[in-house]
C-alpha cells in the first residue's frame, strides 16, 4: 500500500495557521467610541453626551464651556428648541428620554447669573466679514468667526438684534433679558452690530466696508397671504406683523374674538398672544387634521391648555366681521383635504393669517453667479457658499427646516467654511463614528428612573401677562437628569470590564483616562464585551 494511511490523523500545518496546541485567540476586544443618537440628531452639532457627563459630575462651568464651543445660546435653546435630540434619545426605550433641554437651560441660566464669558481662542487674522441679519443664524456665524480671530460686523434691518427670536417668539417662551444676555456675550467678543440698516446693495456695501467675505442670514419675515373676500368691517392681519408689533410694545386692536388661519407654530403663538392681548376667545382654523399639523404637538397642547379651540378640516371662504364663513373639508384616499361644499359660520372680530413666511432675497438678485430655488431661497453648495465667490448664505435663506436650532447650526457650519475660505484652506470634514442604537446597549445595568419635569404656571393665570410659562430645573434636578444619560457608545468608566475579566488583562489608567488591554494576557473570551452596558467595547478578528 502506498500513500498516506486514511485512518491516520494528518499533521498540523503550523506554517499556514492550522490548529496549534493550547488556546488560540481568534478575536480581540478593543475600546471604541460610537456616535450617540442625541449628538447625531442635534442640528447645532452639540456634543450633548460630553456636556451631560460634566453636568452629572456637578462640573457645571466645564459643561457650559463644552456646550458653547458649538452653540452660543444654551439659555435660549433650552427654552425654544424643539429638542430633536430627545426624540432620538435611547433612554426613551427604557423609560423616558433625558430632559436634555432642561439641563441645557440650567447651564445657560447659570452662566448668565454668574457672568461666565468666552474668550478668543485664536489670534486676530486681520480679515473682515460682513453678516447680513442679526437672527440666530447670523449671530451664530458672527460668534464662531469672532472666536476664530476675524473682525465681524452684523448689519440688521431691525431696531434691536435677535431676528425672529425677538420679534417672532413671544416673551412668555423667551424672556427678553435672557435673549439680551446671550447676545451681549457675542458683542463682548468684539462683534459690531449695526441696527436699523437694511442692506439693499450688497456689492457696494461689501466693497465700501472692505469685507473679505459675507454671510447672508436674513430671516423669513415676509408673510404669505391668501385672498379672503371681506368687507371693511372685517380686520385681517398677518401673524408676523401682529407678533412683531406686540414684541415692539404695540397693543393692536383685535376685538373680543380672534380667528387664526393656519396650523404651524406661528399660528399657535399668534393665538396665545391674542389671548394675552385681551381676546376673550381665540380659535385656530386649519384645513388639515391634527396628525398633519406642522406645529409641534407640545405647541398645540399648550394652546389648547390656554383655552384656544382648534377647528380641524376647515378653510376660510369669507369674512364679514363679526361673522367668519368656513367650509368643511374631508380627506381623499390620498390623505389630501378636499372641499365638501358644507359651510359653517363662526364668530370673529379679527382674522390673523399664519400661512407661512418667505425670505426677501431681492437684494441678492443682481449678484453674479447667484441662483435661486423654485421657492425663492438661495442655492448654496455643501459649504453654504452661493454661486458668488465669498458670499455664503444660511438659515431661512436656504432650503431647510426653519427653526432657531437649524439656523444656529448653519451659522456654525458657514463660519467654519468662511474661515477656511479666508485662510485659503479647505475645512476639515470630520468623519462620524457609527451610530449606536438601543439594541446595541445592555439596559440591565440601568435602573428605571423617572424624568424630572419643569414647573409650569397655572393655565388660568398664565394668559394674564407675558411672564415666562415654563420654569427651569434647579441644580439638584439638573444633575440628576444629566445622570440619567446612558452614555451610549462611549466608556464612562463603570469598571465593569475591569471586574469581569477572568485573566486580569485590563489595566485601569486613572480617572478620565479609561482603560487599556494587556493583550499578552487576553484570551479573547469576550466577557468584557458581553457585559459592557454602553457598547464601548467591540470584538474584532485577530490579525494573523
Amino acid at each position: 500500500m502506498t500513500g498516506p494511511r486514511p485512518d491516520l490523523t494528518p499533521l498540523p500545518d503550523l506554517l499556514h495557521g492550522g490548529p496549534r496546541s493550547g488556546p488560540v485567540r481568534a478575536r480581540r476586544p478593543v475600546y471604541v467610541d460610537l456616535l450617540p443618537p442625541c449628538n447625531n440628531a442635534c442640528p447645532a452639532g452639540e456634543n450633548i453626551q460630553g456636556w451631560l457627563g460634566y453636568a452629572q459630575a456637578g462640573d457645571y462651568e466645564p459643561a457650559w464651556r463644552l456646550l458653547v464651543q458649538d452653540n452660543p445660546f444654551p439659555a435660549i435653546h433650552g427654552r425654544v428648541c424643539y429638542h430633536p435630540c430627545e426624540n432620538a434619545c435611547n433612554r426613551a426605550h427604557l423609560d423616558s428620554a433625558v430632559s436634555i433641554h432642561g439641563v441645557e437651560r440650567f447651564l445657560g441660566d447659570r452662566a448668565l447669573e454668574r457672568g461666565w464669558s468666552v474668550d478668543h481662542p485664536a489670534p486676530r487674522s486681520g480679515r473682515r466679514v460682513l453678516v447680513v441679519g442679526a437672527g440666530p443664524s447670523g449671530l451664530s456665524a458672527a460668534y464662531h468667526l469672532a472666536r476664530a480671530g476675524h473682525d465681524v460686523e452684523i448689519r440688521d434691518a431691525g431696531p434691536e438684534p435677535g431676528g425672529m427670536m425677538r420679534y417672532g417668539i413671544p416673551a412668555y417662551r423667551l424672556p427678553r433679558d435672557v435673549l439680551a444676555g446671550e447676545i451681549a456675550r457675542i458683542q463682548a467678543l468684539g462683534v459690531r452690530i449695526v441696527p436699523n440698516h437694511r442692506v439693499q446693495d450688497l456689492v457696494a456695501e461689501r466693497a465700501d466696508g472692505a469685507f473679505d467675505a459675507v454671510f447672508v442670514a436674513v430671516g423669513a419675515h415676509l408673510a404669505k397671504r391668501v385672498d379672503i373676500p371681506a368687507r371693511e368691517t372685517g380686520r385681517i392681519v398677518d401673524a408676523i406683523s401682529f407678533l412683531r408689533g406686540v414684541a415692539s410694545g404695540e397693543r393692536p386692536v383685535i376685538g373680543r374674538r380672534v380667528a387664526v388661519y393656519g396650523g404651524g407654530n406661528t399660528a399657535m403663538d399668534a393665538a396665545r398672544v391674542a389671548r394675552r392681548m385681551g381676546a376673550d376667545e381665540a380659535m385656530i382654523v386649519y384645513r388639515r387634521t391634527r396628525g398633519q399639523m406642522p406645529a409641534h404637538a407640545e405647541e398645540a397642547e399648550d394652546a389648547e391648555r390656554e383655552g384656544i379651540r382648534i377647528n380641524w378640516l376647515r378653510t376660510i371662504t369669507a369674512f364679514d366681521g363679526p361673522e367668519l364663513t368656513v367650509e368643511v373639508m374631508e380627506l381623499d384616499p390620498a390623505g389630501r383635504p378636499v372641499p365638501t361644499g358644507r359651510l359653517e359660520t363662526l364668530a370673529a372680530d379679527t382674522v390673523i393669517l399664519a400661512l407661512g413666511q418667505q425670505t426677501d432675497t431681492g437684494f441678492l438678485r443682481g449678484l453674479p453667479g447667484m441662483e435661486f430655488t423654485a421657492d425663492g431661497t438661495v442655492t448654496v453648495s455643501a459649504s453654504l457658499m452661493t454661486g458668488c465667490p465669498g458670499v455664503f448664505a444660511g438659515g431661512d435663506m436656504v432650503p431647510a427646516e426653519r427653526t432657531v436650532t437649524v439656523g444656529v447650526g448653519h451659522g456654525k457650519k458657514a463660519a467654519r467654511h468662511i474661515d477656511a475660505y479666508l485662510r485659503r484652506t479647505v475645512a476639515d470634514e470630520h468623519t462620524k463614528h457609527d451610530l449606536i442604537g438601543f439594541d446595541g446597549l445592555h439596559p440591565w445595568y440601568f435602573g428605571d428612573t423617572a424624568r424630572r419635569t419643569q414647573p409650569e404656571r397655572d393655565a388660568a393665570t398664565r394668559i394674564a401677562d407675558f411672564s415666562e410659562v415654563v420654569g427651569g430645573l434647579d441644580a439638584t434636578q439638573a444633575r440628576y437628569e444629566a445622570g440619567r444619560c446612558l452614555s451610549c457608545g462611549n466608556c464612562f468608566e463603570c469598571d465593569g470590564c475591569l471586574g469581569a475579566c477572568p485573566e486580569d488583562a485590563i489595566v485601569k489608567l486613572g480617572a478620565g483616562h479609561r482603560y487599556r488591554y494587556d493583550y499578552d494576557k487576553c484570551t479573547g473570551c469576550g466577557t468584557c464585551y458581553e457585559q459592557c452596558p454602553v457598547h464601548a467595547i467591540e470584538m474584532i478578528p485577530e490579525e494573523r
